[in-house]
């Protein structure tokens, strides 16, 4: 989703039993009135049935191939800062306390009613909330951590003063991420050199390996293009990353159920919320056998409870009544501050060296541009060549030998309308029904951008950066518009812009631009301050360093957990099939009575 649109745009949700192709049912009810057996009644009398509202749960809306704005109309409704609000309010937070520079549960005997809070940021997030009040991108993580965990934020008010306990930076886990695409590009290139020990579960995808980090895309390709699924790439996303690390280390380090953790996920995505409700991101993909209450019918337990756009800290703080540009733009109080359960681990979720980000990267994470560094690091004296596209959203990338002899190919695509040229290219060929009739092979096809060569199928590519939004992440559909921006900073002035029919408070064109240049531009900046000029972060690891560290690191998480390290950092796709014009099986009462009962506590 693009900017422009909105979650108040999407007033297209389909009303059950009309228009949605998954069957409604509810149980019939009694009638209390009585009736006459010999009384005749007539058309005009007959009074109509006031059925209770039909109740779609958000497995079946995404067990269906129905149009992603849909799906995303009903996870705003579960997944918002309302939902927030009310967990805090319901379940109040688990004290802890810190013996001998270890955290541990401060009070073992209270019930399981309590949570503890944490939460994971974006890059792309405090970018946004940067370029809204005018201050730099660190300082908007200060006003983030503030605000969800310091004593001035939402632990200033709210039933039981309950707060989070850490915030961390997706960063972290994206540098995680970045490391293990390198690795999977090379598996794929080079497949006798296969590191994976776990083929049968988690296959090697086919190539060109295309990202996966953004839902829309995956979503998209399971609905509409099955044929490219063996192609995406089987890491999870940082926030599925990083859901999948806390509720693993937190609810083993402390000796409590994950079910017990409540992990929050600030994205500039919409379709971040669909990403977290993905039934293969749950407890059960890293512990099949586990019971999280001690019963056999506990429901799984998600990597990421609720997921909330930059759009929605600001109604979150609003509801609270707080403002964000009232809070400190500085580190929360030590006295706040919970040291981590597992020391030997922290580094992967909260690296102190610096992200520093760059044009040359994008703005969605700079997958594919780490994967050309890695490469052009292996190849010593090979040149990178890049051609742009038909615009400024995809760009195609040659990595070329002292010779000339191109080393591997790779793509970006950005945007939909691209997108579906890509998928035209890795579509399969037809088969002919005729005998003796050949293939319709891809040389036919159009080149994937202009200054490639003519015959050059999509299969040429090792990887492919696919993101849904043109422009990247920065642009998502959770983020701060220019009209939100302006209420957010002036609330007066805007009201009174809104009561004069005269003003108009929609910007042109040429003003949404500008601001997501703004955005843009906090994204890319970082500060100098003494603080990241440090002696230790100036020293920066080169990428084989790096990458070693990275390996190091989640070999050690995988041996704390005991679980195949494949278990924790991969995931698997499936294709949406729909079930228009399709049979369906008639059943007695009986049985329609047994499956409704069993749907009750459906979904999420």
């Amino acid at each position: 989703m693009s900017a422009i649109l909105s979650a108040d745009d999407l007033n297209d949700f389909i009303s059950p039993g009309v228009a949605c192709i998954k069957p409604v049912e509810t149980l019939p009810q009694k009638s209390t009135k009585e009736e006459n057996p010999y009384e005749v009644t007539t058309e005009d009398k007959v009074e109509p049935d006031n059925l209770p509202p039909a109740q779609i749960s958000l497995t079946d809306c995404l067990a269906c191939s129905g149009c992603v704005t849909s799906a995303e109309a009903v996870l705003i409704s579960l997944q918002s800062h309302t939902e927030v609000l009310n967990t805090l309010d319901a379940l109040p937070e688990i004290p802890l306390t810190t013996i001998n520079n270890a955290t541990a549960l401060a009070d073992t005997e209270t019930p399981g009613e309590g949570r503890i809070y944490v939460a994971s940021v974006s890059p792309q997030v405090r970018a946004s909330l940067a370029a809204t009040y005018g201050i730099s991108e660190r300082e908007a993580g200060h006003m983030i951590d503030q605000f969800l965990r310091g004593p001035q934020g939402l632990r200033s008010g709210g039933k039981h003063g309950s707060g989070f306990t850490w915030v961390f930076d997706t960063n972290s886990m994206r540098e995680a991420v970045l490391a293990l695409t390198a690795e999977e590009v090379s598996e794929s290139i080079n497949p006798q050199e296969s590191v994976t020990t776990d083929g049968q579960e988690f296959p090697l995808p086919k190539r060109p390996i295309l990202s996966s980090a953004c839902p829309g895309w995956i979503c998209y390709a399971e609905k509409t293009h099955p044929f490219v699924l063996p192609h995406l790439s089987r890491l999870k996303s940082p926030q599925a990353l990083s859901g999948t690390f806390l509720k693993t280390v937190l609810s083993k380090s402390l000796g409590i159920p994950a079910s017990r953790i409540w992990h929050l996920a600030v994205m500039p995505c919409f379709d971040k919320k669909l990403e977290a409700s993905r039934e293969e991101l749950t407890d059960v993909s890293w512990q099949p056998n586990s019971v999280n209450d001690g019963s056999a019918t506990s429901q799984p337990v998600r990597d990421v409870d609720c997921v909330i756009t930059t759009r929605e800290i600001l109604s979150l703080a609003s509801s609270r009544g707080l403002a964000l540009q009232n809070l400190p733009l500085q580190p929360v109080p030590a006295s706040f501050s919970v040291p981590f359960p597992e020391q030997s681990l922290e580094s992967l979720i909260s690296s102190k060296s610096a992200v520093r980000q760059s044009l040359e990267t994008s703005t969605s994470g700079g997958y594919l541009h780490h994967v050309l560094k890695t490469f052009q690091a292996r190849n010593p004296g090979s040149e990178l060549v890049t051609n742009r596209g038909r615009n400024s959203d995809v760009v195609e990338y040659v990595l070329t030998s002292p010779d000339g002899e191109p080393i591997m190919k790779a793509a970006r695509y950005y945007g939909f309308r691209n997108i579906q040229n890509l998928v035209r290219k890795l579509k399969p060929a037809r088969v002919s029904r005729l005998p003796g009739a050949k293939p319709l092979t891809a040389s036919r096809r159009q080149p994937m951008s202009r200054n490639s060569n003519a015959g050059n199928p999509g299969s040429d590519y090792s990887y492919v950066e696919v993101m849904a939004c043109p422009g990247g992440c920065t642009n998502g559909g959770g983020q701060i518009r220019v009209e939100d921006a302006r209420e957010a900073v002036n609330p007066l002035e805007f009201k009174e812009k809104l009561g004069d029919p005269e003003t108009s408070t929609k910007p042109s064109p040429h003003e949404q631009r500008a601001w997501l240049a703004r955005v843009d531009e906090a994204y890319f900046s970082m500060d100098s301050d003494s603080e990241m000029e440090s002696e230790d972060t100036k020293k920066a690891l080169s990428i084989t360093d790096k990458e070693r560290e990275i390996h190091e690191g989640l070999d050690r998480w995988s041996q704390f957990m005991g679980t195949p390290l494949s278990k924790l950092v991969y995931t698997t796709y499936r294709k949406v099939e729909s079930d228009v014009g399709k049979e369906q099986t008639p059943s007695n009462d009986t049985n329609r009575v047994v499956e409704l009962a069993g749907k009750i506590g459906g979904g999420w």
